[in-house]
C-alpha cells in the first residue's frame, strides 16, 4: 500500500519590500512521501520570493511537465518556471524555453547544485538565476515545521527575516549566475 501525502498549512504574512509586494494568505501544502521538510520548506520559501498573481506549486515532483513553483497569466502560459533543489539541466532547458523566467531556489551548496550543469545545452543560460541562503538556515528552521504554521517572511535588500511558528531566524539571499 502506497503512503499518502502529508497535509501542512501555512498561514503567510509577506512584506517584500525590495519587490513592493504585500499580502497574507494560506497554503495548503501536500508534502509527498519523498519529499524532504528542506525541500518543501524551500518550496515554501520559493513561493513567497517570488509571490506575484498567478503564481501556484507545481506537480514538479510527480510531474516532468511543471516545476516546483509555477507562474501563469491569464492566458495559462507559462511567465515564470520556479525549480527547487537541484534540477538537471533538461528541466532547466526545458523551463528556458517554455518561460520569460526561469529561477532556482536551492537549499543545498549552489556550488555543487549547478557543477552538473557545466557544458550541457541549457536555453538562455545567462538569463537564469539560482537563489540559496546561508549554510545551515534551512535545517535550523525545518525542525520548527508543524501540521498548522504560521510563518512571516521579510525581505529587504536581500535579507529575509523569517519568523516560523514564533522562531525567528535571518539569512541573506544569495543570487548566482550559471557561467
Amino acid at each position: 500500500m502506497a503512503i499518502g501525502s502529508t497535509m501542512h498549512t501555512f498561514d503567510v504574512q509577506l512584506a517584500d519590500m525590495d519587490r513592493g509586494v504585500y499580502d497574507d494568505f494560506s497554503l495548503r501544502v501536500a508534502r509527498h512521501p519523498s519529499e524532504t521538510d528542506a525541500y518543501m520548506l524551500t518550496r515554501i520559501l520559493a513561493l513567497g520570493l517570488e509571490y506575484t498573481e498567478g503564481i501556484v506549486f507545481g506537480d514538479g515532483i510527480s510531474s516532468t511537465e511543471e516545476p516546483a513553483v509555477v507562474v501563469r497569466d491569464l492566458t495559462g502560459q507559462i511567465t515564470a518556471w520556479i525549480e527547487v533543489g537541484a534540477p538537471d539541466a533538461e528541466r532547466l532547458h526545458y523551463g528556458s524555453r517554455l518561460a520569460e523566467r526561469t529561477v532556482v531556489y536551492t537549499h543545498r551548496d549552489p556550488a555543487k547544485v549547478m557543477a552538473p550543469w557545466a557544458g550541457k545545452k541549457i536555453h538562455r543560460s545567462d538569463a537564469i538565476r539560482v537563489y540559496s541562503f546561508d549554510p545551515g538556515f534551512i535545517d535550523a528552521a525545518v525542525p520548527l515545521i508543524a501540521r498548522r504554521n504560521t510563518i512571516t517572511l521579510t525581505v529587504t535588500e536581500q535579507v529575509l527575516f523569517l519568523d516560523l511558528n514564533g522562531t525567528s531566524s535571518t539569512t541573506t539571499i544569495h543570487e548566482h549566475e550559471l557561467a
